[in-house]
């Protein structure tokens, strides 16, 4: 079955690498999209100053805030490419975090042979050089705690820039958004899923309903690990993994826990309702201003970058 799935990777790449390398489409799109929404913000909106920093800050890793509104001092990335990862974006500059979170991601990628049979992982979005907000993408990903980890297996071959940046990530969830697609989904992915899902400092892990949802039909009697698997809008493509705040990282600032029981009851089905599907549109939120952040993070901004 894993062998289906990296066919089937190896074929998407044949049909789409002549077009990336004719035009390069969607990081060039990014580009001029995010130039256009940077040039409308305020000098002060947070996403236009942390989006602008290409380096990180000199000095000591420090988490500062919370997911949603903070920063990291002191980031470190994700190389490129490692023995069992390839980093995906590379143009977008977002394999930055803290150093617990990339060795997290380190392991979890080495270990993946033993676990499900894949070679190794495709890295999304991590964060920015800095963190703060991003001025396309994320409302979250700001402290270096926060990784979206795509769900294709890597490839036995090294992609190129150009695959990395402009390869279309593929869904496993059908059009309805009702279930998997079984033309994709294999006895690889629960196991991904439960690996993730019980590294020790994962505060929670957001996933497509419908894939909580099968993984509820296929777990076993040991279903803890479930309760940190949480639905969210998206994330049929890839899957979103959150480290809790580390000991000694005064500054940074952990959501609530989970709630107990294993997630696949009420709460889910809401998921599938006209409710949750097609919410109520409301106006967007102003951008989050340099003042609005953890009063650290202005300094974090303004700091010279590691040498």
């Amino acid at each position: 079955m894993v062998g289906k799935a990296i066919a089937r990777f190896a074929l998407l790449l044949i049909f789409f690498t002549p077009v990336a390398c004719r035009a390069g489409d969607l990081a060039a799109a990014e580009a001029a999209k995010r130039a256009q929404l940077t040039a409308a913000l305020p000098t002060d909106a947070a996403k236009r100053v942390f989006g602008g920093i290409a380096e990180p800050s000199a000095g000591p890793w420090r988490s500062i805030g919370s997911y949603a509104k903070g920063c990291i001092a002191g980031a470190v990335q994700l190389p490129a490419d490692g023995p069992s990862w390839q980093v995906m974006r590379p143009a977008r500059n977002r394999a930055w975090g803290s150093p617990v979170l990339i060795a997290a991601i380190e392991r979890l990628a080495e270990s993946l042979p033993k676990v499900n049979g894949w070679a190794g992982l495709l890295i999304g979005d991590i964060g920015q050089p800095r963190g703060g907000p991003m001025v396309t993408g994320h409302a979250s990903h700001q402290i270096g705690l926060d990784a979206d980890i795509w769900l294709m297996p890597m490839p036995e071959r090294r992609l190129s820039v150009e695959e990395r940046d402009n390869l279309p990530a593929e869904s496993l969830v059908t059009a309805d958004g009702n279930s998997v697609d079984r033309t994709l989904w294999n006895s690889s992915y629960p196991k991904l899923y439960e690996a993730v899902a019980r590294i020790p400092e994962l505060a929670r892990m957001f996933v497509n309903p419908a894939i909580k949802r099968e993984l509820c039909t296929e777990a076993g009697g040991d279903r803890d690990w479930l309760a940190k698997v949480r639905p969210w809008w998206g994330h049929d493509d890839h899957f979103h993994m959150r480290l809790t705040c580390p000991p000694g990282q005064t500054e940074c600032e952990n959501q609530d826990p989970v709630p107990p029981g294993d997630g696949c009851g009420k709460e889910l089905d809401w998921w599938f309702t006209e409710e949750a599907r097609h919410p109520k549109p409301s106006p967007p939120s102003p951008p989050l201003l340099m003042s609005q952040l953890p009063r650290e993070c202005a300094a974090v901004a303004a700091a010279p970058p590691a040498k």
